[in-house]
């Protein structure tokens, strides 16, 4: 394309802002004039993210002014759960810029609207038409992310009863203040369960499934609720791993043809015929699936990046879909472990 996308972004100084940040300045579409820390303005970025040493001369600013000048073609917004919906109150964005927030305050239905934003969930696997003529984004969570497209491809073909999700995830998905659990002392040859059965992302999950097949569960609290999940802390910093349990009568041979099918059109997300492992993602936009079956029992494992594919991967994923760019672009990324 001609004119490059000018790209801004709201908190990014935390771990989803860096990889954010790494992604961006590398996209031959985008350019990138407005990155905002309230704690670190005036600081080269490559001072807190010091993987981008040598890769950028971007400075943090402390400034809010340029978003009302219009000359921001998006806005990521990389803040705190509950931050944005403030962020938007105090402050005013032109009215052409186009919003992805990364936080959970629009992913559900009756939270999608603020003013005169109305945010469609950005899931590309589920809603891409949505999502290319929307203006404002609701960027998945990480967990909710990696769990639904376990399950999407079941959902689809009314297959859906109780399902039991354990997934394990790194100490990135807890954000970069410390807490008592995310110190290296702690976390070291440690792994807890943690918000069991009370996780925040159940609540789109259960929306997403229930888009698709819609005698399941809408939202949790109800009676029978539909997934009950149990996450893990885990000792290690990237990725997430989930197993999802379910009663199903089809053949494995079967649910191959239905997962080859619903994922076909769709280049990050990818079904494995071999175990899959956290290697094969962590640092990609990827989504790696394997189905297993033992009598009536369907296992369905799923592997993403907390990090990229449950965050800043699918930002910028939504990005290229908002401004008809290629899927892709910007996201073909090598995985650490090889």
């Amino acid at each position: 394309m001609s004119k490059k996308i000018n790209t801004g972004i709201i908190g990014g100084a935390g771990y989803t802002g860096g990889e954010l940040i790494r992604l961006l300045i590398h996209h031959p579409d985008i350019n990138v004039p407005f990155i905002h820390s309230r704690s670190n303005g005036g600081k080269p970025v490559s001072s807190i993210h010091q993987d981008l040493i040598g890769d950028t001369d971007l400075v943090f600013t402390d400034d809010t002014s340029p978003l009302e000048k219009g000359e921001l073609d998006a806005l990521f917004l990389c803040l705190g759960h509950g931050e944005s919906k403030k962020f938007l109150a105090e402050h005013k964005i032109a009215d052409n810029t186009r919003i992805i927030d990364l936080a959970n305050d629009f992913r559900l239905a009756k939270d999608a609207k603020v003013g005169n934003r109305d945010f469609v969930y950005g899931l590309p696997e589920l809603n891409k038409e949505e999502i290319k003529k929307a203006k404002n984004i609701a960027n998945p969570g990480c967990f909710a992310t990696t769990i639904q497209l376990g399950l999407l491809p079941l959902a689809k073909e009314g297959l859906l009863k109780d399902v039991y999700t354990t997934g394990i995830t790194g100490s990135t998905g807890a954000g970069q203040s410390l807490s008592a659990t995310s110190h290296f002392s702690w976390r070291s040859n440690n792994i807890q369960a943690y918000k069991t059965l009370s996780h925040q992302h159940m609540a789109e999950i259960h929306q997403s499934l229930h888009q698709l097949q819609g005698n399941f569960p809408a939202a949790p609290g109800e009676e029978e609720p539909g997934i009950h999940f149990v996450p893990w802390r885990g000792d290690f910093t990237t990725g997430i791993f989930i197993s999802s349990t379910i009663s199903c009568p089809l053949t494995i041979e079967e649910l191959t043809v239905i997962y080859a099918d619903f994922y076909k059109d769709q280049p990050f997300t990818h079904l494995s015929k071999q175990p899959i492992f956290l290697k094969q993602i962590v640092n990609t936009n990827k989504c790696v699936i394997q189905l297993e079956k033992v009598g009536n029992k369907l296992v369905v494992h799923s592997a993403a990046d907390n990090l990229l594919k449950g965050a800043s991967g699918q930002a910028v994923q939504n990005l290229n879909l908002l401004f008809g760019l290629p899927e892709t672009k910007g996201l073909n990324l090598k995985p650490v472990g090889f």
